[in-house]
């Protein structure tokens, strides 16, 4: 091996010379770590605190102990035991009021959405502006400030209709319906404004209606972004706790947030194994309907989000 003198009298050999203008050979891995390594490093470090609070859940749930001071990231042994627990209440009529809620508010939900969104996208009336800009606005407004007007509200509803007052499923689907229009009719009008308005011109002229375009062309066209709203409103849905805390007030019509709360708020400490198994189960809706929509999504969220 040869080797070729520097000015500071330290030889180089033909393995870390430059060549045809290529830099040493421990130039290189440097140089890969300051332009693509730290790249790595932060989708490592982004993996790690999303994958984390999922998998130590799932170790929680099959940990006997039910004591989250002494988990371990493995259980030893690995036990069902806090889902015989969990059983033993009224996990599964909790689990079926949330569902009905989840999945009467996603359905409904994506039909008024789809419905305002088709009149401001197509149709021009005086007040137009004024509206989109009002809901858009009643969207910044936090939640904790309505929840005093809203519980006056299904008291005062509850004495003339008792079907869809305080404490019913009905009514608490009511509030999630009303407070879904906002975001998710900015969101479906962006939407429906890429959607040409040739094809309804064309269709009008054969004969059809406003009922007929809608639902034989825009809705079919619109599977994306109806994708993200059945999505987005069935999550709110079911992970909401504040209102259902204050609206529900029956342990069977309470739902799975408002359920495990107050079992483990019974005997708080000694329960957090069972609370962390139905928290698991309660999952399982979300990821099954993501895994169904999936295809639609990422295009629904981002043509939404280009135009208004």
């Amino acid at each position: 091996m040869s080797t070729v003198p520097t000015r500071t009298g330290t030889p180089v050999t033909d393995a870390t010379a430059p060549r045809g203008g290529e830099p040493p050979v421990w130039v290189r891995p440097v140089r890969w770590t300051q332009q693509v390594g730290w790249r790595y490093l932060v989708v490592a470090a982004a993996l790690f605190f999303a994958l984390f609070p999922a998998v130590w859940v799932i170790s929680a749930a099959f940990n006997p102990t039910g004591s989250i001071a002494a988990q371990r990231l493995i259980p030893d042994p690995i036990s069902t035991v806090n889902f015989e627990v969990l059983f033993e209440t009224h996990f599964w009529r909790w689990f079926g009021n949330s569902m009905i809620v989840a999945g009467v508010t996603a359905v409904g939900s994506v039909f008024l959405c789809a419905l305002a969104a088709y009149v401001y996208s197509r149709m021009r009336f005086h007040g137009r502006r004024t509206s989109l800009l009002a809901l858009l606005l009643l969207q910044m407004l936090p939640q904790f400030l309505a929840i005093i007007a809203i519980f006056l509200l299904m008291i005062g509803l509850g004495r003339f209709f008792p079907e869809i007052g305080l404490n019913t499923l009905a009514g608490l689907i009511a509030i999630y319906l009303g407070g879904a229009l906002g975001l998710n009719t900015w969101l479906m009008k962006g939407f429906f404004d890429t959607i040409p308005h040739d094809l309804d011109e064309s269709a009008k002229i054969d004969g059809a209606s406003h009922v007929q375009v809608f639902f034989t062309m825009i809705l079919p066209l619109a599977a994306p972004i109806l994708a993200v709203i059945t999505l987005l409103s069935f999550i709110v849905a079911i992970n909401d706790f504040i209102v259902q805390s204050v609206l529900l007030t029956d342990e069977r019509q309470f739902t799975l947030a408002v359920g495990l709360y107050r079992f483990i708020a019974e005997d708080y400490g000694a329960r957090w194994g069972p609370f962390t198994a139905g928290a698991l189960l309660a999952g399982v809706p979300i990821v099954l309907l993501f895994l169904f929509l999936q295809r639609y999504l990422t295009s629904g969220l981002i043509q939404g989000a280009v135009k208004g």
